[in-house]
């Protein structure tokens, strides 16, 4: 059987395909379009899938969608005549898009796929509830029999948390938070009044709360949102206006805090709203560290699952794993609504249909590298025609040429394999650098990523070498678990250092790989393993065999504003217009320094800012 999975329409969409219960390939629009978070009908990704699962559309035997329009609707008219008259500018800007596209969903998909396949008919249309799309993502791909299963997000149709237990292949949602009470947009509400963007910035706001103290958490906890002993919770509505309005936050959730919203872009970023992000940050980890103790508690079992776009809160998946309230925990790479797409394809499979599921101690997601890939021959074709000199290696020489060019300290860009499911760099479009150095960290904010300076870049580390650089011995291969840098690894702060607040503290050389050290020693892992990308594991084992450290950096490969780069034309471009020094794509090395001048550009600017 053939399963063709999509999300669409909100913000984060994709595709995947299922052929068999067997996941053969997955990727968000964004990659194609070149748009960041693309909410358009995801054909491009479609177009993909299809071509990796080497089938026509009319091979398909039903295509999966991610959420039930109608129940979203239904959510979005009780909400708007429960707050009537309030928020009838937001009602009249929606009501368009909802008669026009979203409220006849069914009809708009069926005449999409029909303009490719006349003989499309409504019954291959299935459609899953959101949150059930998500535990669906989260416990079927996971390596467990059975789980908790956790999703926590914005909202769906109506949910915004649901628990469900996973056994064989069921799951069954046995507990449920309701729309506007929601983890994710009390979060999201925080990163609006800091001045970043919604649905794009709450990474921001959880990399700059190690700058912060959490001087309002008890403001937050008094005013903005009851938390029981169990981790439920109720939002005090007063302070927001993401209901019916077109921002997240009103005059009194500034009043309490006593300052505006930041204006993105034009205002520094202070003290207060480091202190602002530390003080949401501790919250969100009090709520979750709450809830999974409590379904520990209750359901006694040693798995837990998550998804939604909550999960992506690595922090905070550290505690949870540091807590040990659960033996194992196990998160969906793609856990936003991207991840939907797979969610809706697994459980249309294992749910719908009734097929078995048998888990094995390796996930289902093959390292997540389900996107798009190039041979040797479309490779040389594509950077030929973009004007690029390269030279072409074994495999071999090409893992020792970009292992010295780490060792040198130049900024590496590293297009291999295939591309990554979700929004983490895994070392197949990544950019990397030497760890060791503390301009490694300013030449690629300055340089190469052209973002805020405040947000740290991550480690990958050899699984094997993971106990000896960090307090973790845990598989993170997903890079969504945050630990600390082992103590005998860190450097002694000097009193003077130990003194400075906020943002000063970043030059501060905090161990022996300062360029993945955050300031308050915390690392962002992701541990390479050889079976799911020999490749990349052995560019950091040779890098090690040159410098003695098994680590390296790793950020995505794109400027900031830019989804990561999906084609040979697209990294060579972003290879061109930015300060990296190497490119090493497939087995084809090219330095900048032999680049023709004329095909330099300024990249910075091309992208709008996230």
């Amino acid at each position: 059987m053939k399963i063709l999975g999509i999300s669409a329409f909100y913000h984060d969409s994709a595709a995947a395909l299922l052929l068999d219960g067997e996941i053969v390939a997955a990727a968000q629009e964004e990659r194609y379009t070149r748009k960041k978070h693309d909410a358009g009908f995801p054909q491009n990704a479609i177009d993909y899938v299809l071509e990796e699962g080497r089938i026509q559309l009319s091979d398909v035997d039903y295509v999966a969608f991610y959420d039930k329009p109608f129940l979203k609707f239904e959510r979005l008219l009780e909400t708007y005549v429960a707050m009537a008259p309030r928020g009838l500018n937001s009602f009249r800007m929606a009501m368009p898009v909802w008669l026009r596209q979203k409220l006849f969903l069914k009809d708009f998909l069926l005449k999409q796929f029909r303009l490719q396949q006349e003989s499309f008919e409504p019954e291959q249309l299935l459609f899953a509830e959101h949150h059930f799309s998500h535990a669906a993502s989260a416990f079927y791909p996971s390596p467990f029999n059975e789980a908790v299963v956790l999703t926590l997000d914005g909202v769906g149709e109506w949910a915004t948390t649901t628990v469900a237990i996973g056994k064989g292949n069921e799951i069954d949602i046995i507990k449920e938070l309701h729309f506007p009470h929601s983890l994710g947009l009390l979060y999201s509400a925080f990163t609006y009044y800091t001045g970043f963007k919604v649905n794009s910035g709450e990474y921001k706001v959880m990399g700059l709360a190690p700058y912060g103290e959490p001087k309002y958490r008890d403001l937050i906890l008094d005013n903005l949102v009851d938390v029981k002993d169990d981790g439920s919770f109720r939002l005090d509505q007063s302070y927001f206006n993401y209901t019916t309005g077109l921002t997240m936050t009103n005059r009194r959730f500034a009043e309490l805090f006593g300052q505006p919203v930041r204006q993105p872009e034009s205002e520094q970023l202070t003290q207060f709203h480091m202190d602002i992000a530390a003080s949401i940050q501790a919250v969100t980890e009090e709520v979750v560290l709450r809830m999974t103790r409590s379904l520990a508690s209750e359901y006694g079992m040693a798995n837990l699952c998550l998804a939604g776009g909550v999960a992506l809160n690595c922090v905070a998946n550290g505690k949870i794993l540091r807590d040990g309230a659960f033996k194992n925990v196990w998160i969906q790479p793609a856990a936003g609504d991207a991840g939907g797409a797979l969610g809706a394809a697994l459980a249309a499979w294992h749910t719908e249909f009734g097929q078995p599921r048998v888990a094995s101690s390796a996930d289902a997601m093959r390292g997540a590298y389900l996107g798009s890939g190039f041979n040797e021959q479309q490779i040389e074709q594509e950077l030929t025609s973009a004007g690029a000199v390269y030279t072409k290696l074994s495999c071999e020489e090409m893992i020792e040429r970009a292992a010295q060019a780490l060792a040198d300290s130049k900024a590496v860009g590293w297009f291999q394999g295939r591309m990554e499911f979700g929004p983490r760099a895994l070392g197949g479009r990544s950019i990397l650098g030497d760890p060791r150095s503390a301009e490694t960290q300013k030449t690629l904010y300055l340089k190469v990523k052209y973002r805020e300076s405040f947000r740290p870049f991550a480690p990958s580390v050899l699984r094997e070498d993971l106990a000896s650089w960090f307090e973790l011995d845990e598989d993170s291969p997903y890079m969504l678990l945050v630990a600390d840098v082992k103590k005998d690894k860190r450097s002694a702060m000097t009193a003077e250092e130990e003194a400075l607040f906020g943002i000063e503290k970043l030059n501060v050389r905090r161990s022996e790989i300062p360029a993945v050290t955050h300031i308050d020693y915390s690392a962002r892992i992701q541990t390479v393993h050889e079976d799911t990308n020999p490749h990349y594991h052995a560019l950091i084992s040779e890098f090690k065999r040159l410098t003695g450290c098994g680590v390296i950096v790793n950020t995505s490969f794109n400027v900031r504003g830019e989804p990561i780069v999906c084609t040979p034309t697209d990294a060579y471009s972003c290879f061109m217009g930015t300060d990296l020094d190497v490119l090493a794509i497939g087995n084809f090395f090219l330095s900048k320094e032999e680049q023709p001048k004329d095909l330099l550009s300024d990249y910075k600017d091309r992208y709008e800012l996230d």
